[in-house]
């Protein structure tokens, strides 16, 4: 099955006309095109149903002549959705983020050797730079207007979060050896012309995010494992009781979530570490410690109760350091402001920074987040 994308933006192109976002402004006029896809010269999408074009639950479906199939992905399967064989490509809009491609790998849909590529490409990704880096993380690319591929010489990998290796043209130059990124082809390619992209390296195992409050640190973990079939979503932190405002912090949260993510609400991060088989997101570490001094009596105890506290953090390392799971943490960074008044703030500041210290030693990726921008942390 030959693919020809003619145009890969949204229905108003990127940069759209007359828009005045920072987004459409950083691109030159006709950067990407409207969506169009020709398929074996014969069929061009968007297109109603009909002949060799399906409609199914997943979305739009075209079947070539060699028996591969291409689906054009709904935003959301429908929630009665059967299970399905994967498809050769899957085109999908991911700029609202990749929770349809973590439903489709949870059906099935998507597999090791299913070529997914972005289309629908608009103002909401801020940059191409951007648009390669969440890419990258969902094992996904894009290509540019006029690029070829055929799903003939597809080799695989492509659907694996962190990977790819798919038909087309060298990367964006200076970004395959940087984890998460280099999901963009560079240029159109040639007709008859196939050249493996660079394959990138697996998903980090262990992600430590760091952030203030309302740094964006809890929404960029989310990210990270959008695309991911299953995970479960690990909350440290109390249930708020009858705490209105903090009820409405957690339900935005969970609503912000993807619908298929399990929730545990637990404190023994250790036990889950050690017997997790599938990813975590855990938000988050501060909380966490905080929990810990409550149940160690650390906040005024002159004792052995800060013992404790760096007992279960010592326990918590160990933990981190021989975990089997790919793991994303969210953790405060309560160093940048003014002192606590208080001698339990400036211990609940000094361990918190400690245990930060400590979680980024043993993890292969840290990131600072700040004002929703990711700054990656080099070892």
């Amino acid at each position: 099955m030959r693919v020809v994308f003619e145009g890969t933006a949204g229905a108003g192109g990127w940069p759209e006309p007359g828009c005045g976002c920072a987004s459409c402004g950083r691109l030159p006029a006709g950067h990407r095109r409207p969506l169009s896809v020709l398929v074996d010269g014969q069929v061009r999408l968007p297109a109603p149903a009909g002949g060799r074009v399906r409609a199914t639950a997943y979305g739009v479906e075209v079947e070539g002549a060699d028996g591969h199939r291409l689906l054009l992905a709904r935003e959301r399967p429908a929630e009665d959705a059967p299970p399905t064989r994967p498809y050769e490509m899957v085109l999908a809009d991911l700029g609202g983020g990749a929770e349809t491609l973590g439903a489709l790998r949870a059906a099935g849909a998507v597999g090791p050797r299913t070529a997914v590529v972005a289309v629908g490409i608009d103002h909401r990704m801020p940059s191409e730079g951007e648009l390669a880096r969440r890419l990258g993380l969902w094992g996904a690319l894009a290509v540019p207007d006029g690029t070829v591929l055929d799903t003939a010489t597809v080799p695989g990998a492509a659907a694996v979060p962190g990977t790819a290796a798919v038909p087309g043209t060298a990367a964006v130059p200076g970004t395959a050896a940087v984890p998460g990124t280099a999901a963009v082809l560079d240029a159109p390619a040639v007709l008859g012309t196939v050249r493996p992209v660079p394959v990138l390296p697996p998903p980090p195992r262990r992600t430590l995010l760091l952030g203030g409050s309302r740094s964006g640190k809890s929404a960029e973990a989310e990210l990270r494992l959008a695309a991911e079939p299953h995970v479960t979503y690990v909350a440290t932190g109390p249930s708020g009781g009858d705490d209105a405002e903090w009820l409405a912090r957690v339900r935005a949260h969970r609503e912000r979530r993807p619908a298929h993510w399990t929730t545990e609400e637990t404190t023994d991060l250790a036990g889950l570490l050690r017997t997790a088989a599938g990813p975590l997101l855990i938000d988050g570490i501060g909380t966490w410690l905080a929990a810990a001094f409550d149940a160690c009596g650390a906040w005024a105890d002159d004792g052995d109760g800060a013992g404790r506290v760096a007992a279960r953090c010592d326990e918590l390392v160990a933990a981190w350091r021989a975990t089997r799971a790919r793991v994303v943490a969210v953790s405060e960074e309560v160093g940048l402001g003014v002192v606590p008044a208080t001698r339990s703030g400036r211990m609940f500041r000094d361990a918190l920074g400690r245990l930060n210290q400590r979680l980024a030693a043993e993890s292969e990726d840290v990131a600072l987040v700040v004002a929703g921008r990711v700054l990656s942390l080099p070892v």
